[in-house]
């Protein structure tokens, strides 16, 4: 008798032991796949989106798969793509900035949506507040309040004389208006002058470039976006060939050859992007998950570039910066 009840007791042990186990490797054996959507693709960048993804236990060709869809810049494209990614039914749709995200709520109102690298995403639709985003988008937003005038005050740190700054700025991404209004609005109480520069795909920069040296400005602030950061190369060319202190929002121009950068940590808001991912393929719903402001800012200065146009940093200002390339 006592050993059938020892008997029974191991027996249902091993049954509450296997269940979960079963479970486990129930949701183990599930590919999850996601919709990639950019104007424009990054390996860099990429690959720090899915190291975050490896350290979630996601693994590309395992259980995960990226469907990736980037317009190379023509914007006009990413409405169709979009509509791609939805029709493939994936379990989320990671979005790239503003354009990429608008597309992607058109092309779909149940699938969830992450975006990242987004600017004013209430003011643009993609959602109804911060707080409490409704609708199927979430994830984080590069928007920060006095980010225009902090860089136009450093860029002045750099070149003491700063009158007349040139703005390059995408005219096809709603975000980058704003931040050229922002601009606009910080230059006039700091007594500098603003030159507005369109582009709105690759083509354009030869022109952007020739109006530049007609403005004659002493003085470039770059709006960071897909269009400009693909062309990055030829932005920074352009300045050091005329010598031209360029502001930044990213460290991937200045590591090219740019003067001086300041902005959010794009790779840290990659990986809390990841972070979404996973909290959604879990079940959480993404009207629910509040969007998220960029909680990490890097300042970083090119000494060889500010050497080169004859530019002293000044000491206040390099003990302020959280990288220096030599």
């Amino acid at each position: 008798m006592r050993s059938s009840v020892l008997a029974q007791g191991f027996a249902l042990a091993a049954f509450l032991m296997a269940a979960p186990l079963g479970a486990e490797a129930q949701e183990a054996g599930r590919v999850f796949r996601i919709g990639s959507l950019s104007p424009a693709g990054s390996p860099a960048l990429e690959e720090v989106f899915l190291d975050a993804m490896r350290g979630l236990g996601y693994v590309e060709g395992r259980n995960l798969i990226v469907e990736r869809r980037y317009a190379d810049n023509h914007l006009e494209r990413l409405p169709a793509l979009a509509a791609e990614l939805a029709s493939l039914k994936v379990d989320v749709i990671l979005a790239t900035g503003t354009v990429a995200p608008l597309a992607a709520r058109k092309s779909t109102t149940t699938i969830p949506i992450v975006i990242w690298s987004t600017g004013d995403p209430v003011g643009s639709g993609i959602a109804s507040s911060l707080a409490r985003p409704g609708g199927n988008a979430t994830g984080l937003t590069i928007d920060s309040p006095e980010l225009a005038s902090k860089r136009l005050q450093l860029l002045k740190e750099m070149v003491p004389g700063l009158a007349r700054v040139a703005v390059i700025w995408n005219a096809a991404n709603p975000y980058a208006a704003v931040v050229l209004k922002e601009t606009q609005q910080a230059a006039r109480l700091l007594g500098i002058a603003v030159e507005s520069i369109e582009v709105r795909s690759p083509l354009d920069f030869d022109g952007a470039f020739g109006a530049l040296v007609k403005a004659r400005p002493n003085g470039l602030v770059v709006v960071e976006d897909p269009l400009t950061f693909s062309e990055r190369g030829r932005i920074v060319n352009f300045a050091a060939t005329n010598r031209l202190p360029a502001m930044y929002g990213m460290k991937e121009f200045v590591s090219a050859g740019g003067l001086i950068a300041y902005g959010p940590d794009y790779p840290d808001l990659l990986r809390r992007a990841a972070a979404f991912v996973d909290k959604i393929l879990k079940g959480a719903k993404p009207g629910d998950l509040p969007i998220e402001q960029p909680t990490k800012f890097g300042l970083v200065i090119n000494l060889n570039t500010a050497t080169a146009l004859n530019l002293t940093v000044p000491q206040s200002l390099l003990l302020r910066t959280d990288e220096v390339i030599r």
